[in-house]
């Protein structure tokens, strides 16, 4: 068995995340799909849209999310923990429930993971990533506070564990819970890079769902009372365009698109509007040097040692 894909996820039906989108862009090239489900909301509907799929790769484990247990959003790493230790492949491939591959990288990633099968120095690969915001015709690809590139196939080895609150992975000898949010006694992983990207759809919902969305991945960090309502997305205008194509099993999705009215499709803020990050003066003016002169980003955290081969 070559390739395993894995997931962790809870409540993805009610939180609108494309998660049978997910699982199908890469079906075609795992040999088994492990998925780590989350007690749910008894009003979510998630294991249905998995047995829709109707796939015999498909491998659900029932699991309890003890956010207590697991502080500061390290339950996530727990739960994706999970997942990858029930994988029996050589490579293990992650995907978040909001991210999504395009079928025209799917042989590409098959022959990489061949081509560095008998490389024990290469821990895992590193994919470039497409966030997409508001709407499906905005993404940042290369801005200064959005992460350009993640570890998303790892080799199959217990010292190799989900990270923080599961965004990448590291080396943790010795492993206990505790190491989930700690960098001493922790390695970066050896990577080589892979030429494919990650759809990450995770900020494309209407307003009011991603605002409950919010709220739950909050509670993965502490416990609160606060509940966002709805998210005002800002200026689209100033975001660039997406003008490359979509992966297919998005299409239907993306025809589900419906709260164009509640976006603002200008490049002026409206004074009801929040300044993201991402719009800050000082982040606009980094992300623009960076682009002029330092492709790989300036001053950004990279949790990989990219082995350049």
């Amino acid at each position: 068995m070559l390739i395993s894909g894995f997931t962790m996820v809870k409540n993805a039906e009610k939180l609108y995340y494309p998660l049978k989108e997910s699982i199908l862009s890469i079906l075609p090239i795992v040999d088994e799909y492990i998925i780590a489900l989350g007690d749910c909301d008894d009003d979510d509907d998630t294991l249905r849209m998995i047995q829709e799929i109707n796939s015999p790769k498909i491998k659900i484990f029932n699991t309890k999310w003890d956010v207590k247990e697991y502080a500061k959003g390290s339950i996530l790493a727990y739960q994706t923990d999970i997942a990858k230790e029930q994988c029996s492949g050589k490579w293990l491939f992650y995907l978040q429930a909001d991210e999504v591959v395009h079928e025209k990288d799917l042989e590409t990633i098959v022959s990489t993971c061949k081509k560095y099968s008998g490389d024990n120095m290469i821990e895992g690969l590193l994919f470039r990533y497409i966030h997409f915001w508001g709407d499906y015709n905005h993404a940042f690809t290369n801005n200064h506070e959005w992460y350009r590139n993640e570890i998303r196939i790892v080799r199959n080895r217990p010292e190799i564990h989900s990270w923080r609150d599961a965004q990448s992975f590291r080396v943790i000898p010795n492993f206990t819970k505790s190491k989930y949010l700690e960098k001493e006694g922790t390695r970066k992983l050896n990577v080589a890079r892979v030429n494919a990207k990650i759809y990450h759809y995770g900020w494309v919902r209407p307003p009011k769902l991603m605002g409950k969305k919010i709220t739950k991945f909050i509670n993965c960090y502490k416990e609160t009372t606060e509940i966002i309502s709805e998210i005002e997305y800002g200026p689209l205008g100033r975001i660039p365009l997406f003008t490359d194509s979509h992966p297919n099993i998005m299409q239907s999705k993306i025809n589900d698109f419906n709260w164009s009215k509640d976006l603002n499709y200008s490049s002026i803020r409206k004074s009801n509007e929040p300044i993201h990050k991402h719009d800050k003066l000082k982040y606009r003016l980094l992300s623009k040097v960076e682009r002029l002169f330092f492709k790989n980003g300036l001053f950004t955290f990279k949790n990989y040692t990219l082995i350049r081969k």
